[in-house]
Parts: structure tokens; C-alpha cells; sequence
């Protein structure tokens, strides 16, 4: 455990602006911060072309309607570090919500239990996913469509196919409809969990074990990281995080129906693929699934702002998720060739130093 003190930067290609010209670290800052620049000139030009965009009354409606797939595309950020794909981010949501209000609608729990049930019963679902992809050695993505397919099927089991209403204590409402000095809560728990993450994958040794096991499993492996462990332990994360926005969904809507939930799929995969090519381009990373998220919210909001039809957003999310994984393996494949670079840097030195020291 004692190579994780390295830093997970130490072999990414340093450019800087007196050694190296303006011309390549241009370059380089247009690649990790192209997103962002991109995100902030979207805004400019909607609020130019569209006065109302610019009003806190669009903030509002794109922090309270886009916060629940910024959980989600944070969720499938955490086993992307490991190297997997979790699809329950999508197909774990219509259980989770239905069962949030079920709990409290026909069995009585208050909720707080049913809150906490919920995100215990994921955190074994996501166990189970994690036995699945680490021990049983099945690919992440035929497990979590195959183990999400029969999430599903519970679902519509437990709720007959039909929605469950009833009165929902106005505590548990407020998980999601309170605001704090105009923004809505729901932001404030992507920042947390935002902060939360980025902390605990850039600045500790789990995280770094992380970006390792994603990386090379099999050398991984060999300097004494326990792949299954974090695997497994990837997967847990992913799946209570994934329950806590369905807690937030079902005191959104109040109702609980099988139908909701597949449509968060897609938008937040976009999101932790776009964000692979951005702040830490060919690797997946916290701000950049956050900026991911940004962009599609920015972008769907704006061309809603126009009159854009009902099909738009699906037809955004589609092409944004084919130009996003094209991107991602782009900058993966930069990021490799600059890691061999570094590493050829690094080795120079010391074979200038061996000839020295044989030929005196």
C-alpha cells in the first residue's frame, strides 16, 4: 500500500507557459477546462438571445430538475473509476422510489425509517452487483442490465402496475421542495456529495487505490491492492447513492409508479462520459461529470427556451452520449501517450546516470 503515497498526477505531462510556449499549454487548458469554457459561452449566448434565460426563476428550475441526474451521474462515476458501468442508476431508481412511499403509504414506517430501509436495501443490492461483476467474474455491464432487468420486475411486482399515492408526511416532502436563501436543497446535496467524493478520490489513499484498480487491475493486484474489495466496494457506493435519489424522487413527485426512472439513465451516463473529457481529460473525475451535467442542463434548458419539441432532449442526450464516449476514448488515448512520455523522461535521466557511473 505504500505506492499509493504517489501522487495521481505524477505521470501526467507537465506544460508550462515560459518552458513550453503559449501555443502547447493553450492546448492544454482548452483540454481540461474546453467544457467549462464551453458551459459559461452557453449561458452567455442564451441569456443574450433569450433575456429570461438569465433569471433566477431558470436557475431555479434547472438546480431542482437536473439535481437528481447530477446524483445519478455521480453514482456511475464510482465504479467508472474502478474500471466498470453500473446501469442501476437508472433501473435502481424505480424500485427505490416506489419503495420510499410504500413504506410509509401501506406499511405504516415513519419516514425516516423508510428512508433509511431504502438506502439499506440498496446498499445490499449493490453488494449483490458487486459479488457479481468481482467474484463471479460476470462483465459489469450483462450484470447490472441483468440484475436491473429483474430490479424491474420487482418493482412493477410490488406495485401491481398501478401508482401508489397516499399522504406523505410534509418533513419528507421537504427533502426535496425546500430552498435555502432561493436555491433549492437538492443543489446543495450535489455539492456535497460532489466535495465528498472529489476528496476521497483525489486526496486519499482510496481514491487512489481507485484510479489504480481502474487502471491496471492486474498490476493492482500485484503491488497488494485487493481489487474485489473495491470493486465490491465501487458498487455499494453507487447503489446507496443511487437510493438516495429515489428517495428525493419520491418526495418530488409524491406519487410512486413504475414508469419513472428509466428516462435518469441515459442523461446521467452522458454526464460521467462527458466528464471524462474534461479538468482530467482520459480519466474519469468528479468536476468533470459535474460540468458534464452542466452542459446537457444548460443545453436542454436553452433550446427548451426556443420552443424546442418534446423529442429534443432525448435526441440531445442520444448524440451528446455517441460525441461524449468518442471524446472520452480520444483523451484516454492522449493521456496514455503522455504517460509514456513522462515515464521515457523520467528513465533518460537514469540511464544517463548508469553510463556515467560504469564509464568514469
Amino acid at each position: 500500500m505504500s505506492k499509493t503515497s504517489v501522487k495521481s498526477t505524477a505521470l501526467e505531462q507537465r506544460v508550462s507557459l515560459a518552458q513550453d510556449g503559449a501555443g502547447p499549454w493553450l492546448m492544454q487548458v482548452l483540454t481540461r477546462y474546453g467544457l467549462l469554457l464551453l458551459c459559461i459561452a452557453l449561458v452567455v449566448l442564451f441569456s443574450l438571445l433569450t433575456p429570461s434565460f438569465a433569471s433566477m426563476l431558470t436557475l431555479q428550475a434547472i438546480l431542482s430538475s437536473k439535481a437528481k441526474i447530477a446524483l445519478l451521474a455521480l453514482a456511475a462515476t464510482i465504479p467508472m473509476i474502478v474500471g466498470k458501468i453500473d446501469l442501476n442508476v437508472g433501473f435502481g431508481i424505480v424500485l427505490w422510489h416506489i419503495l420510499a412511499i410504500t413504506l410509509q403509504v401501506e406499511y405504516g414506517f415513519s419516514w425516516q425509517m423508510a428512508v433509511l430501509t431504502v438506502l439499506a436495501i440498496s446498499a445490499l443490492y449493490g453488494l449483490l452487483n458487486g459479488i457479481l461483476v468481482a467474484l463471479a467474474d460476470i462483465d459489469s455491464f450483462v450484470a447490472t442490465l441483468g440484475s436491473g432487468t429483474v430490479l424491474y420486475a420487482i418493482a412493477l411486482w410490488h406495485s401491481g402496475g398501478r401508482q401508489i399515492v397516499g399522504d406523505l408526511p410534509d418533513a419528507f416532502i421537504a427533502l426535496h421542495h425546500t430552498e435555502i436563501a432561493g436555491i433549492p436543497i437538492v443543489a446543495f446535496y450535489v455539492l456535497i456529495v460532489a466535495v465528498v467524493l472529489w476528496l476521497i478520490t483525489e486526496h486519499t489513499p482510496l481514491g487512489r487505490c481507485m484510479y489504480a484498480v481502474g487502471g491496471n487491475p492486474a498490476a493492482a493486484r500485484l503491488n497488494g491492492i485487493s481489487v474485489n474489495r473495491f470493486t465490491i466496494g465501487a458498487f455499494i457506493a453507487s447503489s446507496v447513492l443511487t437510493g438516495f435519489s429515489g428517495v428525493l424522487i419520491a418526495a418530488e413527485q409524491g406519487v410512486g409508479q413504475a414508469g419513472v426512472g428509466m428516462d435518469y439513465l441515459l442523461p446521467a451516463l452522458v454526464g460521467a462520459f462527458l466528464g471524462s473529457t474534461t479538468i482530467r481529460p482520459g480519466r474519469v473525475n468528479v468536476w468533470g461529470t459535474v460540468v458534464g451535467i452542466a452542459i446537457l442542463a444548460i443545453g436542454i434548458a436553452g433550446i427548451q427556451q426556443f420552443g424546442g419539441e418534446f423529442w429534443v432532449e432525448p435526441l440531445f442526450n442520444g448524440a451528446t452520449l455517441l460525441l461524449s464516449i468518442t471524446l472520452a476514448g480520444y483523451a484516454q488515448r492522449r493521456r496514455l501517450l503522455n504517460q509514456k512520455a513522462v515515464q521515457r523522461s523520467q528513465a533518460t535521466p537514469a540511464d544517463n546516470n548508469n553510463q556515467t557511473a560504469t564509464h568514469p
